[in-house]
């Protein structure tokens, strides 16, 4: 017998998955189809996010770089939270709000795609990061939850915010719907309709 209190954690996650999907599926296609477009320009894109944020930029990352479920050539994504000396170079010397936002500006090209992951949508060095993305003509986009939707959709072209405010949920959708993304890229830009 399953004890309740899975059982409860289980149709939570159901409801806010559906809900979320019901209420995005449309822009889960576009944001795909404009990574899509972004690759096939030999564009790149840059992830960022803290804690289990960066943890999923690092997920997606791997998952362009290497494979999602076809074996394929190689897709350029950077996850921004990586590379310790220039995290720690830059919190130390400059402030820890900078950390994205001065990686953005080395490696930033117009049309590449810049996605910032905060659950609560108000991490200001990701904040920052969708700023200097704008400043450098990249096209931004946001995964976030509820309260995101004010605080980080104003500064992103896309922003998916799932609708809850409980940062499990939240990070539950949105590795469902990171691969759901990988698969409509891989689909489109590697195999024959």
């Amino acid at each position: 017998m399953i004890p309740a209190t899975i059982k409860s954690e289980l149709k939570l996650h159901q409801q806010i998955l559906e809900q979320t999907i019901q209420q995005s599926a449309e822009l889960i296609n576009t944001m795909a189809m404009t990574m899509v477009t972004c690759f096939q320009q030999g564009k790149k894109i840059l992830l960022c996010g803290n804690g289990g944020s960066a943890a999923d930029a690092q997920h997606v990352a791997g998952e362009f770089i290497n494979r999602f479920r076809l074996n394929r050539r190689a897709l350029p994504a950077i996850a921004l939270s990586t590379d310790t000396s220039v995290l720690t170079a830059i919190g130390n010397d400059s402030a820890f709000e900078n950390i994205f936002s001065r990686q953005v500006e080395a490696l930033a090209r117009s049309g590449d795609i810049l996605v910032g992951i905060s659950t609560s949508g108000t991490s200001p060095d990701v904040l920052k990061a969708m700023d200097a993305a704008r400043a450098n003509s990249m096209i931004t986009m946001g995964f976030t939850g509820e309260k995101g939707r004010e605080t980080m959709a104003p500064k992103c072209d896309y922003c998916l915010a799932v609708s809850s405010a409980d940062t499990p949920r939240i990070q539950e959708c949105q590795i469902f719907i990171w691969h759901v993304i990988c698969g409509i890229v891989e689909q489109a830009i590697f195999t024959k309709s």
